[in-house]
């Protein structure tokens, strides 16, 4: 496998590809939209809700986690996550900055 020549591009670019690649598969959404509609989750409700087997939600929220959009704590031998507030803004203003800078000058031409 090759590699990704990160350092070609700068922190703002690479920071939002590593988030965008987190967000690209719909479990990821789906578990991240579950967590917003009820403040926080637990696993195995996470794993009923979405129906995906438990070692297959482990790994989409182990993704989110590792991208630091998600946080867990551990409550009475049960993982709770919620969003972690700091990197979801981060990630928001990443966003919006890339959907700002389009100007709507694209001409027919291209």
């Amino acid at each position: 496998m090759g590699t990704s020549k990160t350092n070609l591009f700068n922190d703002e670019q690479n920071n939002l590809a590593i988030i965008a690649k987190a967000l690209a598969h719909p479990a990821r959404i789906a578990i991240i939209q579950q967590i917003i509609s009820k403040g926080s989750c637990i696993n195995n409700d996470l794993v009923k809700e979405l129906g995906l087997a438990q070692a297959t939600t482990s790994q989409h929220l182990k993704e989110l986690k590792n991208v630091g959009l998600i946080q867990g704590d551990i409550d009475e031998n049960k993982m709770c996550y919620c969003i972690n507030t700091e990197n979801w803004n981060t990630a928001k203003n990443l966003l919006d900055n890339l959907f700002k800078s389009h100007s709507n000058n694209c001409n027919s031409n291209c």
